[in-house]
């Protein structure tokens, strides 16, 4: 194993070591599948003792870089990064920031409305029959009788996520799950009461037929007007907060 080990003197030991396994991580010199040596050992290494080395394995496995496997051929093993489980974590860590007010709901609604509209634009150009068809069945279930309000808004959301996945942008789908997964949903229940449903199906079926004709710009004017009812809804949700308090 090419990294070295050095004894710590100071605080959070299990932190500091964690922390160093992680840059050996990053920086290459511990490689995908490559097995750890024992507890025992890295508390030799180390310097520290056995519990130590458990908190700082704990805190890597919490972060999917490490794996373990029992039995003879057993050990803690260096994981692969994967993508979905990053994204499902920046998901649930931004839908957790967002309840608790460290984003201003202004400053969403802006990132939302410049990096959607990147993605909508790209969406008409290189979109693909399965993602018209996912496109349609959202209208369809949105369309539906007496449909519940988070049902909508959930159809809502899978609208705008099947826009964001014909992209074919494996980046711009990473990045833009904090937006629409996490923080659309919460918008979209903060703002429902001032929804006129109707014309934000009519919106969206603009919508299909402009990515359907590869129309980019087109596209791009239907989703400006949604982000500027959604800013005029978001208006009047605040003013009906502040004329409470």
């Amino acid at each position: 194993m090419g990294m070295k080990y050095e004894p710590l003197v100071t605080e959070s030991l299990a932190k500091q070591i964690s922390e160093t396994i992680r840059l050996a991580i990053l920086e290459g010199e511990l490689k995908v599948d490559e097995r750890l040596p024992t507890e025992p050992e890295l508390a030799a290494r180390f310097g520290v003792s056995r519990p130590t080395i458990r908190e700082a394995l704990k805190r890597l496995a919490a972060q999917n870089l490490i794996r373990s496997r029992r039995g003879p051929t057993g050990g803690t093993f260096i994981n692969r990064p994967d993508s979905d489980e990053a994204q499902n974590s920046l998901t649930n860590i931004t839908s957790l920031l967002t309840t608790m007010g460290e984003f201003d709901l202004s400053d969403i609604a802006e990132a939302r409305r410049e990096l959607e509209l990147v993605c909508v634009r790209l969406a008409a150009e290189r979109r693909e029959e399965s993602h018209l068809e996912r496109l349609r069945a959202e209208i369809h279930i949105q369309k539906t009788p007496n449909l519940a309000d988070q049902d909508f808004c959930a159809s809502d959301v899978r609208f705008h996520r099947t826009l964001v996945d014909a992209t074919q942008n494996a980046m711009l789908r990473f990045m833009m799950s904090s937006v629409i997964e996490a923080v659309q949903p919460i918008v979209n229940l903060i703002v429902f009461k001032f929804w006129d449903k109707e014309k934000t199906i009519a919106q969206h079926e603009r919508m299909l037929k402009a990515i359907e004709d590869q129309d980019a710009e087109s596209a791009a004017m239907v989703f400006l007007e949604q982000m500027d009812d959604l800013q005029n809804r978001y208006a009047k949700a605040q003013a009906l907060r502040d004329a409470k308090t």
